[in-house]
């Protein structure tokens, strides 16, 4: 899994590996460990909620998706969620779950888990 933090907004993508994980499981987790500290990110599956959702909490960032959405999302056709999340402070957090494609550019990372890209066939 991948993650993107720009400013206010956090985008996880996932490998087609890593989606049926979660979808079995309701849960999948990266850590980078930094050796004196680890970060930790992940995707959790959440009974009562109707949007996307976040929480930092010990070093953690996760984002929430409803349980039963979670369950099919490996199966299904739908690339991704996004939702903004408005802070007790008044501030804007957009949230972005995505299944990962196979990149157009040429890149040195492992692509062979992606899900095929689209705009290539």
């Amino acid at each position: 899994m991948k993650i993107r933090i720009r400013g206010n907004s956090i985008r996880y993508r996932l490998t087609k590996s890593e989606v049926e994980t979660f979808c079995n499981t309701g849960r999948f987790t990266e850590t980078t460990d930094f050796g004196n500290a680890k970060f930790t990110y992940a995707l959790e599956a959440k009974e009562g909620i109707d949007t996307l959702a976040a929480q930092f909490h010990d070093q953690t960032i996760t984002l929430f998706l409803e349980t039963g959405i979670s369950k099919s999302w490996f199966e299904s056709n739908k690339i991704g969620f996004s939702h903004s999340v408005t802070g007790a402070n008044g501030t804007e957090l957009k949230l972005l779950i995505e299944k990962d494609f196979v990149c157009m550019d040429e890149t040195v990372e492992d692509q062979s888990d992606n899900y095929p890209n689209p705009k290539m066939r």
